[in-house]
């Protein structure tokens, strides 16, 4: 046994130093991304340098998305990258065939991603669960929180100079349990060496409130120590983080554990991203205020121009001129939901306001029609009941407080989620004179997305695959530490061949 250990350690050794002699002539990192959604842990590490090898997802639409940004040109290869491929079931060397590449699976990639499905790590999701299964700990069961435990067999079975992984911090607490340090010990016998830490996006540019966990581990003959980012802007984070850090780091031990302090913004940094920044040149759009036929009949890849005598930011230059992903007069995703019930809450609603706030607002929007009424009706009868529906929201302020949300065009936006164009106005332009919710482009650009960037779907869709993507800038400043940490790595190997020399 020990003998047969030995000999796997001793061809692990050999197959790292014969990857990192690759790097080193100038050969490209590949990259096998696992559970890679629409791609924005792929655009971050693509951007930063690498090459984006092979990828698995299983949403069809995610997939379509994916292949748009991402494949070759050539029309049989385009294919492959739209195909829709179960993490659990897909064969490593059938993966390799399927994109056409050289080797088996233990030479094919230099890099392990994953951004491993969050569902039953968040506790909005497990509550989500809990509700639809009436299981308390239903979220414990689900298929999805084991994602990880197939990951470390892929690992094994492609054994990568380097990994990068990305989950919500709850992750750190998952019914009492730290799963990335049970990654990062299930790594640490594997040969590698493991930090992982949360990194929150609004510090790296991006114009939204994001909190995630970023695990990085690479091959311990590498010889170096994974870093993370240090932040590139700076805010003072809302009250309440601090109690939800508190909650997920309760499982990191004091002594021995892979966390990796946290980095702060320092001193003299520019401010964070507000929405105003982010959004203010993108179409206006108020379509639905007139006819809402016309925006109804509008696709997600149907352009508008950019709007007229708005200067740009900094920031939206970036998203219209992003390396390979450039847009130049016109920018699509300029759909939005459409309830015409809420329209003049919208418009009245004060920026940074929430769902209390809106319902306040009704019940007065409610009196003036009320007032307007040749006989005002008494509470109770039809035609009472027929204006209380078409002006009140029928949510219970007490248990939603958080459904809606107005941004505050100073300020980054609150974290985008999954069901944004399901069952929430959790993001409302902070222009009242527009009466809406953010458009997919208008999401697209709060997580980051470039403007040439197409989402492949319908509305509801496009929401879904970039409310659950990774932020391309945060990808991409954890995408740069990695590409540092490979270099130093082939520093530090050419400095040991000349001494031998």
């Amino acid at each position: 046994m020990k003998h047969r250990r030995r000999t796997a350690m001793e061809s692990n050794e050999k197959l790292a130093k014969c990857k990192l002699e690759r790097l080193a002539s100038g050969a490209i990192p590949k990259v096998l991304e696992l559970c890679s959604g629409c791609g924005g842990l792929s655009l971050g590490l693509k951007t930063a340098g690498f090459e984006l090898a092979a990828h698995v997802e299983s949403n069809d639409e995610a997939n379509a998305t994916y292949a748009l940004n991402f494949a070759p040109e050539n029309p049989a290869q385009t294919k492959q990258w739209a195909i829709s491929r179960d993490m659990v079931a897909q064969s490593m060397s059938d993966l390799i065939t399927d994109f056409g590449l050289a080797g088996g699976p233990r030479e094919a990639f230099d890099v392990l991603a994953a951004g491993l499905p969050c569902q039953a790590f968040a506790r909005i999701g497990r509550s989500k669960l809990r509700s639809v299964t009436g299981d308390e700990d239903a979220f414990k069961n689900d298929p999805r929180a084991s994602l990880y435990r197939r990951f470390l067999e892929i690992v094994d079975e492609t054994r990568p100079l380097a990994i990068l992984v990305e989950n919500v911090p709850d992750i750190m607490n998952f019914g009492g349990h730290n799963v990335p340090e049970e990654i990062a010990e299930g790594l640490r016998v594997r040969g590698y060496v493991t930090r992982y830490t949360l990194l929150n996006a609004a510090f790296y540019g991006v114009p939204q409130l994001r909190e995630r966990l970023f695990l990085v581990a690479v091959d311990a003959t590498l010889d170096v120590i994974p870093q993370f980012p240090s932040p590139t802007h700076f805010m003072e984070l809302p009250r309440g983080y601090e109690s939800s850090r508190a909650v997920a780091l309760k499982h990191v031990k004091d002594v021995g554990s892979h966390f990796s302090p946290i980095p702060s913004p320092a001193g003299g940094l520019p401010s964070s991203i507000g929405t105003e920044s982010a959004l203010a040149d993108l179409p206006f759009i108020s379509d639905h205020l007139r006819d809402t036929a016309i925006i109804r009949k509008r696709k997600v890849a149907d352009k508008l121009p950019y709007r007229e005598g708005i200067t740009p930011s900094t920031y939206a230059h970036l998203m219209r001129d992003w390396p390979g992903f450039s847009a130049s007069e016109n920018v699509s995703g300029n759909v939005v939901r459409i309830t015409t019930r809420d329209f003049p809450i919208f418009g009245r609603m004060p920026r940074g306001a929430d769902y209390p706030v809106a319902l306040r607002i009704a019940q007065q929007l409610l009196e003036e029609k009320l007032q307007r009424e040749n006989f005002p009706p008494r509470p109770g009868t039809i035609r009472y009941k027929a204006l209380e529906k078409a002006t009140i929201p029928p949510y219970d302020a007490s248990k939603f407080p958080n459904k809606w949300w107005k941004l505050d065009p100073d300020a980054p936006s609150r974290t985008l989620t999954a069901h944004l164009g399901k069952d929430t106005y959790s993001h409302i332009h902070y222009d009242g004179r527009q009466k809406r919710m953010i458009s997919v482009r208008e999401a697209a650009r709060l997580q980051s997305f470039p403007d040439g960037f197409e989402f492949a779907g319908a509305m509801n869709a496009s929401f879904r695959q970039i409310g659950n993507a990774v932020p391309p800038m945060l990808a991409l400043a954890v995408s740069k530490a990695l590409m540092e940490t490979i270099e130093q790595a082939i520093a530090g190997r050419d400095s040991a061949n000349r001494r031998v020399a």
